[in-house]
């Protein structure tokens, strides 16, 4: 597992040069990705210490599937690699936001749609949009 440093004070936390992720009590933090270019929000997905470092090392999306527990590297199988842009930590770090360019097809859900987000509510009903 990746070590990282604790943030020493709310002060460090919040306003440090520091990474001090704050993972919850199963070791994950939440990651969104959006599209680099277009802003589009593409997925949310989980990240445990392992899967963080990995994505800061290689600059492509690495995840914990929480169903399988088990780390993913984004796109191994589907070709859907996302490389990182840019990374972000909130206010707290307790959440990460990634910008990605995806790779392979361009899309990022493992049901075939651009965005994980492909379905509006409309009139008390989902329905699909890409």
């Amino acid at each position: 597992m990746a070590d990282f440093l604790v943030a020493a004070d709310q002060e460090a936390l919040e306003h440090g040069v520091d990474l001090a992720p704050r993972f919850d009590d199963r070791g994950l933090i939440a990651a969104v990705a959006t599209h680099a270019e277009t802003g589009e929000v593409l997925m949310l997905a989980w990240m445990n210490a392992e899967a963080l470092k990995l994505t800061i090392e290689t600059g492509e999306a690495h995840y914990f599937s929480r169903s399988r527990q088990a780390l993913w590297k984004k796109g191994e199988t589907s070709g859907q690699v996302q490389r990182v842009t840019e990374l972000r930590v909130d206010c707290d770090q307790d959440a990460v936001w990634i910008k990605v360019l995806p790779q392979g097809d361009g899309g990022a859900c493992h049901v075939g749609f651009r965005s994980c987000f492909y379905r509006v509510m409309d009139q008390g009903k989902l329905v699909e949009r890409d």
